[in-house]
Order: structure tokens, then C-alpha cells, then sequence
């Protein structure tokens, strides 16, 4: 989400440094004004399109002297869809022009995280619900054939075999897209890889000419392996070092992808525009995508000012499921992005595999490490000398930079062909001891580490690390060797991973979010290549990034297997099916053990084979969204340009009730003595009769009527009321949760309840 904007492109440069050298002009900034939608439906020609454009140059031209001055100004026309552009204007020129009634908001035009944590160099597989066992989801939906999936992302490296379309017959004949990029090292396309296109223009704004980004080939992994995760191809004797040996697959290896590539590297903490981030959507939404797969987001915010909430509506509108990250800011609470109700919002948690690297003494005792990289030792069974930061500071550094290996603290004479020891808490990465030639590093009293190592590579926890400093201050020349290894079947697992975001929603506490978790630490996908490897390359990252396209590679079989469900019927049945237990059979805990809840994992770890036979769904249209935005006070006739129709649009009245509004996830976070929510299900499984059972809320009583629905169709729908009454008046000053389901017999549809008293 920038901070400045462009004029044509040659004339950049000398807009950026007059910019930076007289400070006294006007300084102007890139925003996004936001009109609502078109009216000129799905089915425009390139005519409508460059009608659009005109209409906005026309707006703008009142306000910058005229169309001259309006075409420098702007750096995209969003016309097929999204209706707005971006600009460069003065901040007094942007708030003139938010007066405007045909309006939604302006925005600045804002920098987007993409939700990674860290990268560790390791190739293989991990498989997420086993094979495709006969009658599985993956089965049933043919692996996702004929689907085509969109990824908001960093672009794509389409040598991988991951994106080879072997086997692969015509690209549908509804798809429009394609790939636009026709430099020497561009991205071509194939019938797997269908579609790639760049939007850099907020980016370049901000980064310049000599910094960004020009083509769609991914350039630092993180598109590629987001990609793949969610309908990578088949990729058999994937691995590395040994390591990981067996067939790579996304969750729906078969279905045709797509790259939007909307984020540069990293600058700062910029590296996603809001922009740029509208201009893929609008594109992915006109091209075709069945669903959206979208690893970015940034601090909740008025969803008119939200670009990730403003796409994401435009794309569900057009029957578009959009899958996105929570974010990595927790394990505080009241983190999690992406909370607009029409984006299925995923945490991440762990998997039953874990990767370990032990450190081997020369004394021959054995310490267990976690493992930040599998990258092996030079040489195998060689031990080398151990040598502490503190030790091997430079004279200038002071003894705590050196214990941590902080930045410009090591000297290189002291640190070359031995394995680096740095306490956990300091500014340390992995290059920094790298360059001063460590040949592996020890990290010791680690908790939870983010690094993104290059090196072999052990955390030690407190226990271990006293062990360690044991054995180096008894040993004149110290030594070791850091052996990785792979644990299969760890307990307990999933686990809530500790960058997770957590809820609750700070924009409508009357949403849950998240809604889903799924792996999304150590996940093994595609990356970008390397000279000598240009198709097999694998590496393995965690954060909600990675989350994300399992949910939507499931999402694009359940879009396979039911074409006509809504994106809110697919949310839900993935919803109502997910597990909140782990592999003891005990309730989901947290990183810190503590027992996790529904701000943690939503309504708990998808479960693909159970998601393609709910039973029942909470359904939800346009028009249900258009009436949550009036019962949480946005004005109709701006809500009425937020979704255009032919049929004008005006808020229910009396006015719907937020806690009526059909989420399949139930949150009162203002509850004085008793409240009522109202739900209704729909029937898209076999015939039957379902009973109510409640796991209460402490403190809370919960009643349901009725609490007997019998369904004697496909499609037929049934409403209950769920009544909520305390039992000890301000006794739930903070959050307690509950639980609903629905159950036949052989279909169990579960509903996470969060409750908070009233503040008196």
C-alpha cells in the first residue's frame, strides 16, 4: 500500500527526487478512490472498458486542471469490475474529492504485508489427508480437473514442475486470461500455468525504476510455493539431500492456475499496494478464476478503505470463492486481518511431522534441536569447533550484540569454518553469519525463533542449551556437528502456530475470525529455481501464507464437485466439518500448551474428506452482505454503488440485526441478559431429521427452538432461534466459548459460540 504515486513513467524519477530535494511544493501521494461497481455487466466489451477509463479521467479532470493533467495523474483505471482508480494527488485534492455523493471512500494508497514468516532450505513432500483413497474428496472431485485457481501473490516460477501441464488437455474455453508478459525471461504460458500478469505500477511508485518489479517470474519464492501448496501438479521424487523423498502435490494438483503478481521485494515493511493489489483482482475476476487464493493483508480497517475487503466482495459477487491469511502477529490477541465476513480467513497451525537437527558433541552426547534449516554439514560426520558470538565479537561491538550476533558484531577471523553459538532475542539472521563464514549456527534458549537460515542450523531450548554451555565451558576445544533429521507422527499435533493472528475481529466483534486453521508451519512447496536445478527446487516456509492454499485447494475440489454452491456454502461446509481436537484425541492447545479457542483456530483444522459431505450450510448471498453493511451502520446509498444491480437497493427496515446475520460461526460480544440469534440451514445432503445438542458457554445458558428440524428435500431450508441468558450477571467479563451441532446420525454440523457480557 504505497506512498507515492506515478506520473508517466519517464517522467518518474524527477517526480520522486524534486519530491526528496524541495520539500516546500505540495507533496502529493498515490490514493485510490473508490466508486462501487459498473453497470455494465459481465459481459462488456473493451469499448465499456475504455468508457470506464474516460468517465474516470473525465471525474478527475475537475480537479486537476484538466484531462491532461487527469491521464498524468492516474495510475490505474479499474473498469471491468471494481469501479475507482488510483492517483497521484494532494491531500487536500483527496478529501475534496471523498465529498463527492457518487464516492465510496479515498484512501491512501497503503503498503500490504504478505504473510510469511520465514524460509528454510529443504526439498520433499508432505501429503495433507493422505492418497486419494477411493471415494476421498480427491477422488470424487477428480483432483480439482478443469478448476482454475488465482493467486495474489509474489508471480510464479513456471519452469517447476510443479506448474508442467503433462497430461493436461485444451484450457477451457470460458477463460480469458492469459499470460502478458513477453520479455526474453518472461512467463509463458502452458494448458497448466494459464495465466500470469504483473501490477507493479503502486509498487514502482514507491520502490522506483531501479527497484521493482517488471515481469511475473517470482523472484524470491514465496508466489511459487503459495501456488503450488494450493494446485501444484504432481511432482514425483521430489527431494533434496537425501531428505524428504516422495510425490509433491498441491491440494488440487489438477485444476488450471493463474499468477496476479502484485508484491516486490521486501523494502522496509512495504512490498504489496493497495493498488496494485485492486488491479489483480479486478483482472483475476474478469479472467475467470473460480477461486482466489490471497497470502496478503494488513491491520483491519473500515472495509470501504480496505482494498483486500473491497476485491474480495467484487469477486464473491461474481460467484468467486477468496481464500486469505489471518496474519502473523499473534499470539496477541485481536490480531487477525482479513476479517470482512465475505473472505474465508485461515490460521495456520502445525503438522505431525516435525524436522529436528541435533547437535553431536565431540564427547558424544546428543542434543535435540529443532530444526530452522535440513541444510547438512559440509562434510558428513566431521565435527567443528563451537565458538560463542560473545567470543567471537569484533573489538568495536559491545558483549551483548556479540552474545546475540547482532548486526556488525562478529569478526570473521574468529567465526570462519566454526558452528556460531547466538542467544535467542537480538537482531540475528542467518546471512549475518554467513558472511562472517560460520559453517553452521546453534541457537540457544529458544522459545520461538523467526530467522530464515542458510546454514545448518539447531534451536536449542533452555534445557539443551545448559547442556551445551556445560559441555563448551568444561572442553578446551570444543566441537560438534548439527544432524538433521525428519520426526513423522509427533504428539500432540495440530498445534496452533505461534505467529498465528488471533481474534477477536476488531472491526465486527460480531464475526468470529478466523474461520479455519490449516498447516501452516514447515509446509513444503515449489520455489524458485536455481542454475543448476530450474524445475525440482522445493523449500519449505511457514506462515498463514502457507495456510491459505490448502483452504483454497480444498475449496477448488468442493468447487468442482458442486458448481452451483455459493462461496459461502463451500466456506461452509468446510467450516461446520472442521476438527478442534488434535491426534490424542484432547482439545487444540496453543504453542504455549494453554488450550486453544475459537480466536485461535476459528471453527477448528479443515477436513477435506468430511467438508464434501456437510449435511447441511449456512447459505449467504450479495444481498445478505449488503444488509450486514446496513446493520453495522454504512450508508444504503453508498452500499447501493458497493454492488450495483439493476434493481436499486435500500436497507431492511425495521433494520436487521447484526446477530441474525446467517454466519456459521455464532458471536455475541455484548451480551447484557439474554439475547436471541436467529440461523437458518439449508439442505444439501440426504434426507433425515436433525437434533440440537449445546456444549454451553461457562456462565451461559443456551436453548435452542426448535431443536428438532426435519428436511425432506435437497435445497429445502429450516429456521431456529438460539437463546443465550446469563446465569451469573457480569460474570463473563471476558470471552467464553460454547459450541452447537446439528446431527442425523451420520452428519455432524458444528458451530463455534463466542460470548462476552456487556460492559455495565
Amino acid at each position: 500500500m504505497g506512498k507515492f504515486s506515478r506520473l508517466p513513467l519517464f517522467l518518474l524519477p524527477v517526480l520522486v527526487f524534486s519530491m526528496l530535494q524541495r520539500p516546500t511544493f505540495a507533496i502529493k501521494k498515490s490514493y485510490v478512490v473508490y466508486l462501487g461497481s459498473h453497470s455494465h455487466g459481465p459481459e462488456a466489451s473493451q469499448a465499456d472498458f475504455e468508457l470506464a477509463a474516460e468517465s474516470h479521467f473525465e471525474f478527475l479532470a475537475d480537479y486537476v486542471g484538466g484531462t491532461k493533467q487527469a491521464k498524468e495523474s492516474i495510475l490505474y483505471c479499474y473498469t471491468k469490475h471494481i469501479n475507482g482508480f488510483s492517483a497521484t494527488l494532494e491531500e487536500e485534492k483527496a478529501a475534496e474529492i471523498a465529498k463527492h455523493p457518487k464516492v465510496i471512500s479515498v484512501f491512501p494508497n497503503k503498503a500490504v504485508k504478505l504473510h510469511t514468516t520465514r524460509t528454510w532450505d529443504f526439498l520433499g513432500l508432505r501429503k495433507i489427508n493422505g492418497a486419494a483413497q477411493p471415494g476421498s474428496l480427491w477422488e470424487k472431485a477428480r483432483f480439482g480437473e478443469d478448476i482454475i485457481i488465482g493467486n495474489l501473490d509474489t508471480g510464479v516460477w513456471p519452469e517447476s514442475k510443479s506448474f508442467s501441464d503433462e497430461g493436461y488437455g485444451p484450457i477451457p474455453s470460458r477463460w480469458k486470461g492469459g499470460c502478458t508478459d513477453k520479455r526474453p525471461d518472461g512467463v509463458r504460458c502452458n494448458r497448466k500455468l494459464i495465466g500470469a500478469k504483473t501490477f507493479n505500477l503502486g509498487y514502482l511508485g514507491y520502490a522506483g525504476p531501479a527497484r521493482t518489479f517488471n515481469n511475473t517470474r517470482d523472484d524470491e519464492g514465496h508466489g511459487s510455493h503459495t501456488l503450488s501448496t494450493t494446485g501444484g501438479n504432481f511432482v514425483q521424487n521430489a527431494n533434496v539431500y537425501g531428505y524428504g523423498n516422495g510425490t509433491a502435490k498441491g491440494g488440487a494438483p489438477r485444476a488450471r492456475v493463474a499468477s496476479y503478481r502484485v508484491c516486490g521485494k521486501q523494502i522496509g515493511d512495504n512490498q504489496c499496494f493497495d493498488s496494485d493489489i485492486l488491479a489483480g483482482y479486478d483482472a483475476a475476476i474478469h479472467d475467470g478464476v473460480d477461486v482466489l487464493s490471497v497470502s496478503l493483508g494488513d491491520k483491519p480497517t473500515n472495509y470501504f478503505n480496505d482494498s483486500m475487503a473491497i476485491g474480495s466482495f467484487h469477486a464473491v459477487k461474481n460467484g468467486i470463492l477468496v481464500v486469505a491469511s489471518a496474519g502473523n502477529d499473534g499470539p496477541n490477541s485481536g490480531t487477525v486481518t482479513n476479517v470482512a465476513p465475505w473472505m474465508f480467513t485461515v490460521a495456520a497451525n502445525t503438522i505431525d511431522r516435525v524436522f529436528l537437527t541435533d547437535v553431536k558433541l565431540s564427547n558424544n552426547q546428543l542434543l535435540e534441536g529443532l530444526a530452522a534449516s535440513v541444510v547438512p554439514m559440509p562434510l558428513a560426520g566431521k565435527k567443528f569447533p563451537l565458538v560463542r558470538g560473545v567470543a567471537a565479537r569484533a573489538k568495536n561491538a559491545t558483549e551483548r550484540d556479540g552474545k546475540y550476533c547482532n548486526p556488525g558484531s562478529l569478526d570473521p577471523k574468529l567465526v570462519k569454518g566454526k558452528i556460531l553459538v547466538c542467544e535467542t532475542g537480538g537482531e540475528f539472521s542467518s546471512s549475518i553469519a554467513q558472511e562472517a563464514g560460520a559453517v553452521g549456527v546453534i541457537m540457544v534458549n529458544v522459545v520461538d525463533v523467526d530467522t530464515s537460515p542458510t546454514l545448518p542450523t539447531s534451536q536449542l531450548s533452555a534445557k539443551e542449551s545448559l547442556a551445551l554451555y556445560k559441555y563448551m565451558n568444561s572442553t578446551k576445544v570444543p566441537k560438534a556437528n548439527i544432524l538433521p533429521r525428519t520426526e513423522l507422527g509427533a504428539k500432540p499435533a495440530p498445534l496452533m502456530a505461534f505467529f498465528s493472528s488471533v481474534g477477536p475481529n476488531t472491526v465486527t466483534p460480531g464475526i468470529i475470525k478466523p474461520d479455519v486453521t490449516a498447516p501452516g508451519v514447515d509446509v513444503i512447496a515449489s520455489v524458485v529455481g536455481t542454475k543448476t536445478n530450474s524445475k525440482g527446487v522445493f523449500s519449505t516456509m511457514s506462515g498463514t501464507s502457507m495456510a491459505c492454499p490448502h483452504v483454497s485447494g480444498v475449496s477448488a475440489l468442493l468447487k468442482k464437485l458442486y458448481p452451483h454452491w455459493s462461496p459461502a456454502a463451500i466456506r461452509s461446509a468446510i467450516m461446520t466439518t472442521a476438527s478442534t481436537r488434535d491426534n490424542t484425541r484432547k482439545p487444540m492447545k496453543n504453542s504455549n500448551n494453554t488450550r486453544g479457542n475459537p480466536f485461535n483456530y476459528g471453527a477448528g483444522q479443515v477436513r477435506p474428506n468430511s467438508a464434501m459431505d456437510p449435511g447441511l450450510v449456512y447459505d449467504l448471498t450479495t444481498i445478505d452482505y449488503k444488509n450486514f453493511l446496513c446493520a453495522i451502520g454504512y450508508n444504503q446509498i453508498l452500499i447501493s454503488l458497493f454492488s450495483e444491480s439493476k434493481l436499486p437497493y435500500t436497507c431492511p427496515n425495521p433494520a436487521i440485526n447484526l446477530l441474525d446475520f446467517n454466519y456459521p460461526s455464532i458471536a455475541v460480544p455484548s451480551l447484557s441478559s439474554f439475547a436471541t440469534v436467529t440461523r437458518k440451514l439449508k439442505n444439501v445432503g440426504s434426507l433425515g431429521t436433525y437434533k440440537a445438542q449445546i456444549r454451553p458457554p461457562l456462565g451461559i445458558s443456551v436453548t435452542v427452538e426448535p431443536a428438532i428440524l426435519t428436511f425432506d428435500k435437497v435445497g429445502q431450508e429450516k429456521t431456529f432461534k438460539l437463546t443465550l441468558k446469563t446465569n451469573r450477571p457480569g460474570y463473563t467479563k471476558d470471552y467464553v466459548f460454547g459450541e452447537l451441532q446439528w446431527s442425523d446420525g451420520h452428519h455432524v454440523v458444528k458451530s463455534q459460540i463466542a460470548v462476552k457480557a456487556a460492559v455495565m
